[in-house]
């Protein structure tokens, strides 16, 4: 039997870290939930989770470390995930509620409001992902998971550059469409919570353990 791969979840100080410790535990990796910028840098993955406002994460993610963490493993193509505002910080900037704050600049572009009838968007909601996913290999195309927000990445900004391989971008549709997932390389996100979507989001877990 191969030995699970060993994920950390970062702690930064935003909430969700244990609901996704089991998710992930239940998917087939080995957890540790930890701030220790040593072992988030040489795990096999790592994941940044978030809840709650972008300017408080994003300024959560800067007091450990998070930008080198991230500049680190990336710099050496190791994994990282990235969930719900996890997601959002590691765009250029964030805007709610007149206040801007500045994420972790992986990727070009803003986090703001959507535009809807209702906020937040709560509850389960289909996605339109690339045929050449490997966050969504093996599901049917009316699989539905878990999302609150009433904040996202409204557009997708950044440009192809060759020769590497363009970014996979999935969206959903709320109001409007929305960045739903994104495949760049060894940086992944999501905006909806796999640790909540029961079965469905096991397998997209099982799917990113798996190119650990």
């Amino acid at each position: 039997m191969s030995t699970p791969p060993h994920v950390v979840v970062l702690d930064y100080g935003s909430g969700n870290l244990r609901s996704a410790e089991r998710a992930l535990e239940r998917a087939g990796a080995k957890v540790e939930v930890t701030s220790d910028s040593r072992a988030a840098i040489d795990a096999d993955g790592l994941v940044v989770p978030g809840v709650g406002a972008f300017a408080a994460c994003a300024a959560g993610l800067r007091a450990v470390g998070g930008e080198r963490i991230l500049e680190q493993r990336l710099a050496g193509g190791r994994p990282v995930l990235g969930i719900c505002v996890g997601m959002q910080v590691l765009f250029e900037r964030g805007v709610e509620f007149g206040e801007e704050a500045d994420g972790a600049g992986q990727w070009p572009g803003t986090v703001e409001k959507l535009h809807a009838d209702v906020l937040p968007h709560m509850g389960w909601n289909t996605v339109s992902a690339p045929a050449d996913s490997q966050l969504f290999a093996g599901m049917p195309a009316d699989e539905r998971f878990y999302f609150v927000h009433s904040f996202a990445a409204r557009r997708w900004e950044m440009e192809p550059v060759e020769p590497f391989t363009p970014p996979r971008v999935t969206w959903a549709h709320h109001g409007e469409d929305f960045v739903a997932a994104v495949e760049n390389g060894p940086l992944w996100a999501t905006q909806f919570h796999p640790e909540k979507s029961g079965d469905a989001g096991r397998r997209l877990l099982e799917n990113w353990l798996a190119v650990l």
